[in-house]
């Protein structure tokens, strides 16, 4: 079986969901949010009306806070703003306190203003913008950040093309568990762009992707261990993968996905496929 890879379509366009920074960056930002109660005295209120869905109130008891200079406070404004939580969505006014939050350091907005000035929301589109303000939040460990940095070298967006340089800000990501990432580093590896080809490596960042329940990495992993490239040939394997993989594809990958495993399934034997399933069963995301 000869692999097909392709890249994700995310690579070829910025992310616009905000919810995909890294893990520990939002995290560190919630702990912000509660140390500042120490000083505002309603970060807290404003945090669990929030959370309860009471948005105007979280809207009004923010703002204060946000006006006075409170770094976390502009951040969940901007996204009130964005989402069109408790006030009309406004872009505009989205980016203005993104960019007072992304002036005190604050590495989520900084990523948030790319993805402003790479979709024209609120402004009007600059990708030379964007690049700026990506390698800003990228440059302090922000994943989503990096990642989105390495699409616009791939592809050449604000930048002069430069596959070297779109690995490197991959690999940032993907070192620090970024799905998305990790895919898009194995196809660099498995068609060479920007490194040497190497399918074994392509297969362990396959793996890494697989391993978090990326139903891409899943069906390229099991085309891989189908066809022996960096991997030993393994046919259990290669089902075992398919067979993960086929839920999670849209509709066009799907019946592709679908007649590649049937295919490899009728080569088999009925122990093989009993056991292939078997492990499918027993199969958990890592964590």
């Amino acid at each position: 079986m000869t692999m097909n890879m392709r890249p994700k379509a995310a690579v070829f366009s910025e992310v616009t969901r905000l919810a995909r920074g890294c893990a520990a960056l939002v995290a560190l930002l919630v702990a912000v949010a509660f140390a500042g109660a120490v000083h505002a005295g309603t970060i807290d209120d404003a945090a669990a009306a929030y959370d309860r869905g009471d948005y105007p109130a979280a809207l009004r008891l923010y703002l204060p806070l946000a006006k006075a200079g409170m770094s976390i406070a502009q951040y969940n404004l901007a996204v009130m703003y964005s989402k069109g939580l408790g006030t009309p969505q406004d872009h505009a006014a989205a980016a203005t306190w993104y960019r007072k939050a992304a002036g005190q350091g604050v590495a989520a907005a900084r990523y948030a203003l790319g993805v402003i000035y790479a979709s024209g929301q609120g402004v009007l589109p600059d990708y030379a913008a964007a690049m700026t303000w990506f390698r800003s939040a990228a440059e302090q460990g922000y994943c989503a950040a990096q990642y989105n940095l390495g699409a616009n070298y791939y592809r050449g967006r604000g930048v002069a093309q430069d596959y070297p340089r779109a690995i490197k800000w991959f690999r940032l990501a993907a070192d620090q568990g970024y799905a998305a990432a990790q895919y898009v580093v194995c196809y660099m590896y498995f068609k060479g762009h920007g490194v040497t080809q190497d399918y074994a490596e392509a297969a362990r960042w396959f793996r890494a992707a697989a391993d978090q329940g990326d139903a891409e990495a899943q069906y390229g992993l099991g085309a891989m261990y189908s066809a022996g490239q960096g991997v030993s040939q393994n046919a259990v394997e290669a089902l075992k993968w398919f067979d993960l993989a086929i839920p999670g594809l849209d509709a066009a990958q799907r019946e592709k996905a679908v007649q590649t495993r049937d295919l490899a399934a009728s080569t088999m034997t009925p122990q093989q496929v009993a056991e292939a399933r078997r492990l499918v069963r027993g199969w958990k995301p890592a964590p």
